[in-house]
């Protein structure tokens, strides 16, 4: 009987764009934004750098306008990013030396990422690297955190949200679960206030301890 392994939640997502030096600005704003609402302990600069290099090696290496996509993807303690695009040629790096910019973006992100690489999709191709975020205890607690209020979001009919609205949406379906759960501990006997207070402790510990 095949066993089945147990993950840690992944958190994904998927910002398309268009291969031009202006779109490029935008998504590394929009990865950013992404990462601070998951609440990811990363450096926003070293972030930004690598989604820039990712994006702009799309535009010059395959083409102005070139539809493309970004993806983000937040698993235990590693950062996945990838951007994939419709070109079947794969990129190489060029000596540390040379003037040319082709290949630069490559060995920055050999320097900052712990793991990188290039596959082929059904589409083309993608680039991807990876980065260490750490932060342990409080990272899974975030984790955990955002995959309950996405199914809670579901549960009370806001899973069809997108965009703005949608983190908007689990913003008060975190404030709607919080109070779901002080009714369910009055209903039991227990004081509401007693058990904020104690949540509060837990929480302020863990953060002066990070």
């Amino acid at each position: 009987m095949p066993g089945s392994e147990v993950t840690e939640p992944r958190l994904r997502c998927v910002l398309p764009f268009e291969a031009a030096p202006a779109e490029v600005r935008l998504l590394r704003r929009a990865a950013v934004t992404q990462l601070s609402r998951w609440g990811t302990p990363v450096a926003a600069d070293e972030a930004e750098l690598l989604v820039t290099e990712l994006a702009t090696n799309v535009v010059k290496h395959v083409g102005e306008g070139t539809p493309a996509s970004l993806i983000l993807e937040w698993h235990g303690e590693r950062l996945r990013l990838e951007v994939h695009d419709k070109s079947p040629v794969m990129p190489s790096p060029t000596t540390a030396d040379c003037e040319a910019e082709c290949g630069r973006g490559l060995h920055l992100l050999a320097a900052l990422a712990v793991d990188w690489g290039t596959v082929l999709t059904a589409a083309g191709k993608a680039v991807w690297c990876e980065v260490s975020i750490g932060g342990g205890r409080a990272c899974r607690r975030i984790e955990r955190a955002a995959e309950a209020l996405e199914s809670y979001q579901g549960v009370i009919g806001g899973n069809n949200l997108r965009g703005s609205r949608r983190w908007a949406g689990l913003e008060e379906s975190a404030v709607e679960l919080i109070a779901d759960l002080l009714h369910w501990t009055a209903a039991r006997g227990h004081d509401p206030d007693d058990v904020l207070d104690r949540a509060q402790m837990h929480y302020e510990a863990e953060a002066d301890a990070a």
